[in-house]
């Protein structure tokens, strides 16, 4: 891999790396690791986490899209997140999908729907209550699952793409946690989300393809009720709003966090840094909202 996908991954990596130094999975989750979703075992790959001592009953879900500018993540980047969403009495997949540049767009909401395959498939033999399927998503993952939300609830959105939303599956409610939701490209040379969409779509960014992948433009008054937040120092903050407007004008249930103040600086998916109070509080504050539809 070349191009401005292997420096992001890099940068990207070595900060991931100090916020999840030394952490370890708690004791009170029971994980099954590196499930085959797909037919890829590098990159369709998942892992299961719930709650030890609840084998037998079933348990509302959890799926997770992780961020990472569509060029980089995976499960184990996302491992702590998940887990400490355990704790709020809900079972979490975490999986892996095709990046750019490897893969251009649509791979990952093709993942993503293979995931969702996957969960009403094996419902049964993992204790999984397929009536309150939650997601949350992050920066480039809230973007996705903001596609992929308006794909399981726009019909004429949903014919644009070759796959087909499983039998059953519907999201309960989401998440979108410091997202863009509306990709705009400058067309400067140094334009880093120009970089980003050359090497994420076959045609590099046309004006077609923007319009397809912009979250606003395909929300219906079917779009899931949402959580949606964002923070002071989140570089995506003002986009936001912008789908705030969007599900006020279809009439979509919805809240609206905004962390930090004058005193408080929160970057970006500060939410992810499961060593700050902050990010305890914020992600409860989300599994409580989910907590409200079950």
């Amino acid at each position: 891999m070349s191009g401005i996908g292997l420096k992001v991954r890099a940068e990207f990596q070595k900060g991931d790396d100090i916020r999840d130094a030394g952490l370890t999975t708690p004791d009170f989750v029971e994980r099954t690791d590196d499930i085959l979703y797909g037919g890829d075992p590098k990159w369709q790959v998942l892992d299961l986490y719930r709650p030890k001592n609840r084998t037998g009953e079933k348990l509302p879900v959890i799926v997770s899209i992780h961020g990472g500018g569509w060029v980089y993540g995976d499960k184990e980047r996302y491992q702590y997140y998940c887990m400490s969403l355990v704790e709020h009495g809900f079972a979490v997949v975490n999986f892996t999908y095709r990046l750019a540049p490897e893969f251009q767009f649509p791979a990952a909401l093709e993942d993503t729907n293979l995931v969702a395959a996957w969960i009403m498939e094996h419902a049964e033999q993992y204790q999984l209550d397929t009536e309150h399927i939650f997601g949350v998503g992050d920066s480039a993952g809230a973007h996705m699952l903001g596609l992929y939300a308006s794909i399981c609830t726009n019909a004429e959105y949903a014919a644009q793409y070759e796959f087909r939303v499983p039998d059953g599956f519907a999201w309960k409610a989401v998440a979108l946690n410091c997202g863009a939701y509306q990709i705009m490209v400058s067309g400067e040379e140094q334009d880093l989300t120009g970089m980003l969409m050359s090497e994420l779509l076959p045609e590099k960014g046309s004006a077609e393809e923007l319009e397809k992948i912009n979250v606003i433009a395909h929300v219906t008054e079917s779009f899931p009720t949402a959580f949606v937040m964002t923070s002071n120092g989140d570089f995506l903050k003002n986009d936001a709003p912008l789908l705030i407007q969007r599900l006020m004008e279809c009439q979509v249930p919805h809240v609206f966090h905004f962390y930090g103040d004058k005193d408080t600086t929160l970057y970006h998916v500060f939410h992810l840094n499961m060593k700050t109070k902050i990010a305890a509080e914020c992600n409860k504050e989300e599994c409580d909202f989910f907590g409200k539809f079950l």
